[in-house]
């Protein structure tokens, strides 16, 4: 690992471009603020975990150079831009219903249904596994942290920092958002921020399927 710190001026603008698009709003983030106001801390802190685990996925699959390979055979690239797609369209189904359920919440626990742990993993694995812009962003992270004739370390510490950090900042989406400032704003325009969630993933839903990647 000491010889991977020898590329740490290459690295740095690899991390700094990490953290400016994990931190950006996009699918993922929304999905963690909807969730930690709608359900509270403990669902949105599982929900970041499964976005964790999508993002660490498509890491190491870049760092294999995986995307290479995606890229070769665009059929797979197509298939998964639909999957994506038609998904964050099934969120935008789902926020729309929330914005017609009847009744004022008093507390936090009288909102949704909570969803199991593990429908809360999946789905979070979920929305990010089945972007294709996600594999092309850490594609361009590693090859400029990773310059040619860069040891594998040098991949292994960009993946491990950069996770690191993306596992901090989904954590405190769902903390910011999960406090009683936060539930209070949530109970009083309840509709209004789920019907901006709906559109949010419906115009996400939208884009992905009809660009070009």
């Amino acid at each position: 690992m000491r010889e991977a710190l020898a590329y740490l001026p290459q690295i740095l603008p690899a991390y700094v471009a990490y953290i400016i698009a994990v931190a950006s709003p996009g699918p993922a983030i929304m999905a963690i603020i909807g969730t930690s106001m709608t359900h509270g801390r403990k669902a949105g802190m599982t929900l970041s975990l499964g976005i964790f685990g999508g993002s660490v996925t498509w890491a190491i699959a870049a760092a294999a150079g995986l995307a290479t390979l995606l890229q070769t055979y665009a059929m797979a690239l197509e298939i998964l831009k639909i999957f994506g797609g038609l998904y964050l369209l099934y969120l935008a189904y789902k926020a729309f219903r929330a914005v017609r359920a009847n009744g004022e919440l008093t507390a936090a626990a009288e909102g949704p249904k909570m969803p199991s742990f593990k429908s809360l993993i999946l789905r979070g694995y979920g929305i990010h596994v089945t972007n294709p812009k996600a594999i092309f962003a850490w594609l361009a992270i590693i090859a400029l942290g990773m310059p040619q004739g860069a040891p594998a370390s040098v991949a292994v510490l960009i993946i491990v920092v950069c996770c690191s950090t993306g596992l901090v900042v989904f954590m405190g989406y769902s903390i910011l958002f999960s406090t009683p400032h936060a539930l209070k704003i949530y109970r009083s325009a309840r509709r209004w921020i789920e019907g901006a969630m709906a559109g949010f993933y419906c115009f996400a839903g939208i884009k992905l399927l009809t660009s070009n990647l």
